[in-house]
């Protein structure tokens, strides 16, 4: 199949150039901001809208400075370290969602110190947000023709323009579609049927883990790195502790409940 035309800048302001990447994550902040307040009143919460506001601000930045770094240090580390300056380059691409869950842990726990709120429930509210992030940045990234996967002779492989003459798995698409679509549910059934806190966060880790390394058997490995022992990619290596902790932290959960 051949890869869509679709321009990856959807509006052109003079100079200015607004790309569908970028409005993948301002729908994502977005819709992150609905999803947390339904679940704040259904909770009965201690968050005002200005608080859910300020919250979502603090992931956003979680997210950037978290995926930029987590990419330099778990992908490229060698390349930044001879042009340091390139780490400011965000507009080059290079985002890590290890890195970016990372920023967010750590916005979160100053959200819950600076507003004396318990962690557990504000990472349940994060982990029930999240995978509508990932679905939209990963069709952000099949729109860019970036991360695409290895060489199919299946018939939905598709000709990426950057990944040269042999067909290749939508790789983004399937991650947009578990990571995305999938995980939602799956962690909005999990906190649903073990009610105390902590099971969202759980079920996103168990969830994202599994699916991410899934996945991975059929995403192109980085170029700069390969594959581990000929067989593991990054993305898995980074995506298997987090499978272990969800499941480990969600039967605690269910024996505790």
């Amino acid at each position: 199949m051949p890869f869509p035309s679709i321009d990856p800048v959807f509006l052109r302001l003079g100079p200015l150039q607004f790309r569908w990447y970028g409005l993948m994550y301002v729908l994502g902040f977005i819709l992150s901001y609905f999803i947390i307040r339904s679940e704040v009143r259904r909770k009965k919460l201690e968050l005002d809208a200005e608080g859910i506001a300020d919250l979502i601000f603090s992931m956003a930045v979680g997210v950037v400075l978290g995926g930029r770094l987590g990419y330099v240090l778990f992908y490229d580390l060698a390349a930044y370290l001879a042009r340091p300056l390139k780490i400011f380059y965000i507009w080059e691409g290079g985002m890590s969602f290890h890195g970016g869950m990372l920023g967010v842990a750590v916005a979160a726990i100053w959200f819950a110190r600076s507003r004396k709120l318990p962690l557990l429930q504000l990472a349940d509210l994060a982990a029930l947000a999240a995978p509508v992030g990932l679905g939209l940045g990963r069709i952000g990234n099949f729109i860019n023709g970036e991360l695409y996967g290895r060489p199919t002779d299946l018939p939905w492989g598709i000709i990426f323009p950057e990944g040269g003459p042999l067909p290749r798995h939508p790789s983004q698409l399937y991650e947009a579609f578990l990571e995305g679509l999938v995980l939602f549910f799956v962690v909005r059934w999990c906190a649903r049927r073990i009610p105390v806190n902590g099971a969202a966060m759980a079920a996103f880790l168990a969830g994202y883990g599994l699916f991410r390394f899934f996945v991975e058997l059929f995403r192109q490995p980085d170029s700069q790195l390969g594959l581990f022992w000929g067989f593991f990619s990054m993305g898995q290596l980074l995506s298997l502790p987090l499978f272990v902790c969800g499941v480990g932290l969600l039967w605690w959960l269910w024996r505790k409940k």
